[in-house]
């Protein structure tokens, strides 16, 4: 594995494991469990997710087993949008997830998303980062100029910005803007959630093949050597498996501009321009 330093100095490993749509608590534990068994260290969930409870089980579990320490582990999670209507409301959350994973701090806290007050929101955060209840502070689905107006104005820049990064779409512009400011990228979705074929893409494949690989570990490959720490999630132990055997192998210069060219410049998941999706999500609690 290997680990990027993030702005306030913590290390987080370039490639973790993220919870999302796993709402059943008893699977999502033994999922969990099994991915720090596997070697995943990196434990990404949120408190829109509602699992935040059996990823604290999972995380106690595997201490007490010996499989890990807490100090080996990282785990993210994130306040949501009903969150960040004030600094004591996100200040709150941040609490209140501690309180449901049974954990003394996270190694980092994200804003959900760029809706709500977030400006106070992250002050909300900033203030649990200065009281030692995380270790590193960040954003979500930041765009660019959202990112910009963030950074130059509060006054701790986001660690992270996690953003949906896949070689169907790149963001190249976005991550030559996050490296500007140092924001760590990092990807939801680097498998695209299984869209556009990815999994039998005849170019990752012919890929893979020179590597013994698969198409589904040279998009991840590709991503994490742009610096680009990846997040994905299986509920399946050999696929957890070969989704972390990625650390044997370098693409070279070529193979990469193969892989970034099917950016096709535009996200088929999720639009967040629309002012339909940003109603949608102020009304979801």
């Amino acid at each position: 594995m290997e680990y990027i330093t993030l702005n306030t100095g913590a290390k987080m490993p370039l490639e973790g494991f993220g919870v999302f749509q796993i709402p059943d608590l008893k699977e999502c534990e033994e999922v969990v469990y099994n991915a720090i068994k596997t070697g995943y260290r990196l434990i990404d969930t949120a408190a829109a997710y509602a699992n935040e409870e059996a990823v604290g089980k999972a995380v106690a579990r595997a201490i007490s087993d010996g499989l890990t320490t807490r100090e080996e582990l990282f785990i993210t999670t994130k306040v949501w949008v009903n969150d960040m209507k004030s600094e004591d409301a996100a200040y709150e959350a941040v609490k209140t997830s501690l309180g449901k994973m049974e954990l003394d701090y996270a190694d980092l806290i994200l804003l959900h998303q760029p809706m709500g007050d977030y400006f106070a929101a992250y002050r909300g955060i900033t203030k649990a980062y200065k009281e030692g209840l995380t270790k590193a502070i960040g954003v979500a689905n930041f765009y660019p100029a959202i990112l910009t107006n963030l950074c130059e104005t509060v006054e701790i820049i986001p660690a992270v910005n996690q953003v949906e990064l896949h070689p169907f779409f790149a963001q190249e512009a976005a991550l030559e803007n996050m490296k500007a400011y140092g924001v760590v990228p990092q990807a939801w979705g680097p498998l695209a959630e299984g869209k556009h074929g990815i999994f039998t893409d005849p170019v990752l494949t012919e890929i893979g093949k020179k590597y013994d690989k698969s198409a589904a570990q040279v998009a991840l490959k590709w991503n994490a050597q742009r610096g680009v720490s990846i997040i994905p999630k299986s509920v399946h132990v050999e696929r957890m498996e070969q989704n972390i055997d990625i650390w044997d192998f370098e693409l070279t210069d070529e193979e990469m501009a193969k892989v970034a060219a099917k950016d096709l410049g535009h996200s088929e998941i999720v639009n967040h321009d629309s002012p339909e999706f940003v109603k949608f999500v102020l009304n979801l609690h």
